[in-house]
């Protein structure tokens, strides 16, 4: 590969009951995604040889490994960077940790063509994984920080952001509807609540921070977890 080429970046996402591969090559994405509540580990290293099978190539052509760092279940996320640290090992390239709630965002952004997004996943245990974002040229930006909090703590951005309507987004809004939209009362123009991190989406951001040089030895792969107490999810284990 020379400076001029396209980097090819593989891409995994277990973190929620969607697991998801993606690859890009030569510009192309391919990708695959399946609906379980477990197995995430045995079912993504599948997937994975499904997108190479589609583009009709090897691991070998990989020169980045892009992951779902978290925020999601313990054990998904585990997974993720588990199996992105062993690949980035063996193969000796670099990774780039993208956050499923951006991957959320950018996959709504781009199937609803919408700009601004509240997105809100369930966390179980009463609470929610929530950022609101912002899209410009086509990729979503972070307007607030992402957290973990009960479901009447999220609210419309403040600021340069308070007289926008948000699009609510994500399975938080399917748990706590009513709360959620007592929350952005007077701010809310629709909500959507079918969407999961994709690979496509990882692949759309990881490239942005590939073409930047935000690339991280393998050993940095780390996961993030939001909640300080990650003992907390045992259930969802």
């Amino acid at each position: 590969m020379t400076l001029n080429d396209p980097m090819n970046i593989l891409a995994l996402d277990t973190c929620t009951e969607s697991c998801s591969a993606a690859l890009l090559y030569k510009g192309e994405v391919f990708e695959c995604i399946e609906m379980t509540q477990r197995g995430h580990s045995e079912l993504i290293l599948g997937m994975m040889d499904n997108v190479f099978s589609q583009a009709g190539v090897s691991i070998s052509a990989v020169d980045a490994l892009a992951f779902g760092r978290g925020p999601g279940s313990f054990t998904g996320v585990r997974v993720a960077v588990g199996v992105a640290q062993g690949i980035a090992f063996a193969r000796d390239i670099p990774v780039i940790p993208i956050s499923s709630l951006a991957a959320v965002a950018q996959g709504a952004a781009d199937e609803l063509d919408i700009d601004h997004l509240a997105v809100a996943m369930d966390a179980r245990m009463g609470e929610i994984y929530c950022a609101s974002y912002r899209r410009e040229n086509g990729l979503v930006k972070l307007v607030d920080h992402e957290r973990v909090c009960p479901p009447q703590d999220f609210s419309a951005a403040s600021g340069l952001y308070s007289s926008l309507l948000w699009s609510g987004i994500g399975t938080g809004w399917r748990e706590y509807d009513a709360i959620l939209r007592e929350c952005f009362i007077n701010h809310l123009a629709q909500v959507s609540t079918e969407h999961y991190p994709r690979g496509r989406a990882i692949i759309k951001l990881a490239k942005v921070e590939a073409e930047a040089g935000r690339l991280l030895p393998a050993e940095q792969a780390v996961p993030v977890y939001l909640r300080n107490n990650v003992a907390k999810k045992k259930g969802e284990q």
